[in-house]
């Protein structure tokens, strides 16, 4: 057989002040065209590389697209989008005829004049590629699931696990259920369900744990080819945002459509439970500044340059240095010219710095700081998601009082403590870290943490589903109301 494989991806927050244009996609984070899958680990190659590794054993043909990525930030300029969609378009044309496409998309691209790019993208492919050849597609579990995405694909499977840390194994999926159904060893039928909620799933603690082994448990018996629970992503104004259940089975809708309405009623019984307590900025310091061996982990989840933000908010240090806080790390701090300052200063030098708050409203006040920089780096990284990296560029280690920031000249989530100790900084002594991200983190850092709090710290992606102000979605939700099925709706 012949498989065509590409990536084209991001998340879009349409509340964020940041654009997502060309170097979004083709200079700041991944960007490459034809050979993707031949390079190291990052986010946008991962599944590129589970498909060209699997396609070469099976003896398949296979070529290749482009392979872009763009941090997560707000709407993607029209021509942007279109360019990169014609390209890959263009690509598939030249490939033709071929049996088998694999795409990795992420689920929540939003441009000018598209609120579905993955239903848009998928359905300019069913047209070239015509009804006979399989369509598979892997997606980030915080996307929106579309009926254009369901009625131009075969496969649409979703990660599991939130960090997203089997991106490599949902890839495998796809790719092992696309390759059946090419071979008619299989007939997928899928089938959604609408949760109405929007909220945050994380995976990796009870009762959420659970409901994911279960979902993996259902997988291959009584022709169930796959389970997916798309979380949605609640910062992306458009129509089709909120939680969905997805189910494949094998040739019967009844029983794809019957299994998706089950475990959502499943998701809603448990909804307070699975939901995630916040902490305000005081009350999560003060746990961290309580007895205990080890750092207590802050995470300033409405700052998380993975949800669209600028990370650049200072709304925690603000607190950390009225307070006199010491023995505490925070980053990490997307502040580019904070960066060259300390370049310009050299590793020792000590001088007033202004420190974030640069991007908008969300972003609060800069301030002002007398620091030392302690190292820098040009080309500083961290382990990222599924065995990849993801950089930072050039960053340093600042020391201001008994705080250590870390600034970075890419925009960028805080995956591992790398991105602190690759810098030379420690954390084991520290009182606590506070960490720009939602949930990415916790693999990575919930080994060394005394504990981890969420704080509801004022940001660009504040956990206030109830309050998010949609313009688009039209029909009732949870938390926004108590019962969205209420009067049959």
């Amino acid at each position: 057989m012949k498989l065509f494989m590409a990536t084209l991806a991001t998340e879009t927050n349409t509340f964020s002040p940041i654009p997502t244009g060309r170097m979004a996609f083709m200079g700041e984070r991944t960007w490459f065209r034809d050979d993707g899958s031949r390079h190291a680990p990052q986010i946008g190659n991962i599944p590129l590389i589970a498909w060209r590794r699997l396609g070469t054993a099976d003896g398949h043909m296979i070529a290749e697209s482009i392979c872009t990525f763009a941090q997560p930030g707000g709407t993607t300029v029209r021509a942007v989008y279109e360019a990169l969609r014609d390209l890959l378009l263009a690509d598939l044309r030249a490939a033709m005829p071929v049996d088998v496409v694999l795409l990795f998309l992420h689920g929540a691209m939003v441009a000018e004049g598209y609120d579905d790019c993955e239903g848009d993208t998928l359905t300019h492919v069913r047209a070239i590629v015509g009804p006979a050849a399989v369509i598979g597609v892997v997606l980030d579990l915080h996307c929106h699931l579309t009926e254009a995405m369901r009625t131009a694909a075969d496969i649409l499977v979703t990660y599991k696990e939130y960090p997203h840390d089997d991106m490599a194994e949902r890839a495998e999926d796809v790719y092992r259920l696309s390759l059946a159904t090419a071979a008619g060893a299989i007939r997928p039928v899928m089938a959604y369900h609408d949760c109405r909620m929007i909220s945050m799933w994380r995976t990796p603690v009870q009762p959420m744990r659970g409901f994911v082994d279960r979902m993996s448990a259902l997988e291959g018996r009584d022709g169930i080819l796959s389970v997916s629970f798309g979380h949605g992503f609640p910062w992306g104004d458009v129509a089709d945002v909120g939680a969905k259940m997805l189910v494949i089975a094998d040739g019967d809708a009844d029983k794809a459509a019957a299994l998706a309405r089950r475990l959502g009623a499943e998701i809603w019984a448990q909804r307070e439970a699975m939901a995630t307590p916040h902490d305000s900025i005081d009350a999560a310091i003060d746990l961290a500044l309580a007895e205990g061996e080890g750092p207590m982990v802050l995470a300033d989840v409405a700052d998380n340059a993975g949800g669209g933000a600028p990370s650049d908010s200072t709304a925690i240090l603000r607190r950390l240095v009225e307070r006199n806080v010491q023995g505490a790390v925070s980053g990490c701090y997307w502040d580019p010219l904070a960066v060259q300052f300390c370049r310009e200063a050299g590793e020792g030098a000590t001088f007033m710095l202004r420190i974030g708050g640069k991007c908008g409203a969300s972003s609060g006040d800069p301030v002002d700081l007398r620091v030392t920089v302690r190292r820098l780096d040009e080309a500083h990284t961290q382990a990222g998601l599924s065995g990849g990296r993801a950089t930072f560029g050039p960053s340093a280690w600042v020391t201001a009082g008994g705080i250590d920031l870390v600034l970075v000249n890419l925009r960028q989530q805080t995956f591992a403590p790398d991105a602190f100790t690759g810098l030379g900084l420690t954390l084991a002594d520290k009182r606590l870290v506070v960490v720009k991200s939602t949930q990415h983190f916790h693999a990575a850092f919930a080994p060394l943490a005394r504990g981890i709090r969420y704080v509801a710290a004022p940001g660009a992606i504040p956990p206030d589903y109830a309050g998010i102000p949609f313009t688009k979605l039209t029909r009732p939700y949870w938390p926004r109301v108590a019962d969205p099925w209420a009067d049959g709706g």
